[in-house]
């Protein structure tokens, strides 16, 4: 945001301000895409969709809100969100999932696919 200074009083210019829409802004004030994500190298991965689940899916089924899967589950709302856009998660999580959800252990494969 460009600053004019007068004397102590500080103005915004508005028109400088910008929609960044779903990028998100890290630490440094940079944009950067909340689906990509950089090692320490700097290379760039999609973490995205590398571990399709029907988590969301089954959550709707049952008309239950992120809020309340996230509340039976005893994980965070963002935890749920991630594990939905098919980010990695622990094995405790999704068993935390799957009895959130009602179903048995041995129902996993059917909501999380096959393990690597």
């Amino acid at each position: 945001m460009a600053h004019q200074q007068r004397g102590s009083d500080t103005i915004s210019d508005p028109s400088s301000q910008r929609d960044i829409g779903s990028d998100a802004v890290n630490h440094s004030g940079r944009v950067h895409d909340e689906a990509s994500t950089s090692d320490r190298a700097g290379n760039k991965s999609d973490a995205r969709g590398k571990h399709p689940n029907n988590v969301r899916k089954l959550r709707i089924e049952r008309m239950m809100s992120k809020a309340e899967l996230a509340r039976r589950a005893g994980l965070s709302v963002l935890t749920i969100d991630r594990v939905e856009k098919g980010y990695p998660c622990r094995l405790g999580t999704k068993r935390k999932i799957l009895e959130a959800l009602d179903l048995g252990l041995a129902e996993r494969v059917n909501v999380f696919g096959e393990e690597e």
